[in-house]
């Protein structure tokens, strides 16, 4: 009984001892890819709405930004472009207009913005048709998690003897409204 109390001390120590300051170092390093992708995307985002457009440096810039972190990201982009309608009693006899418009947006991601930032063709980088623009009254906005298990969760896993599957730990989302028309 004496010997198993021994073990059983000593694996407690070691887990007090190494474990979890460990598993802290590596929250610690959660915290701060937090804080750099939240400034990355904010500075971004910011960028974009104060521009009015997203060019294929600024893209590459944020995302040299999010690698500095060590993680993987799912960056998903959205674009809410404004339209007016005018509203008519009859539609077919502009006559009846009512005075008013309805506003609706049309929503643009990924698979829209990222063709036209990166084409098939060998155009610079710099060069305007490759620009992503947008409208003073648009939105724009970023989703943002990671895709990789940071060493803080696989720690945690492995100290509460589970598998969690969880891979966000790293989480952002940042809109705002297009203030610019800066092309």
């Amino acid at each position: 009984m004496k010997y198993v109390t021994g073990i059983f001390a000593a694996l407690l120590a070691v887990l007090l001892l190494y474990m979890y300051p460990l598993y802290e170092q590596a929250r610690s390093q959660d915290k701060i890819a937090n804080t750099i992708v939240q400034s990355a995307s904010t500075q971004f985002i910011d960028s974009a709405r104060t521009k009015g457009y997203i060019t294929p440096q600024m893209w590459n810039d944020f995302n040299s930004q999010l690698s500095a972190t060590g993680n993987q990201y799912d960056v998903k982009l959205e674009h809410l472009h404004k339209l007016t309608s005018p509203n008519y009693s009859d539609p077919a006899d502009p006559a009846t207009f009512k005075g008013d418009f309805t506003t609706y947006y049309t929503a643009y991601y990924n698979d829209q913005i990222m063709p036209v930032m990166f084409p098939n063709n060998v155009l610079p980088t710099d060069d305007s048709s490759r620009r992503y623009t947008m409208q003073v009254g648009d939105y724009i906005g970023i989703n943002l998690t990671n895709i990789n298990r940071t060493a803080a969760t696989q720690l945690w896993d492995f100290l509460m003897n589970d598998n969690t599957q969880q891979t966000a730990s790293v989480l952002m989302n940042y809109k705002g409204m297009v203030l610019n028309e800066n092309y």
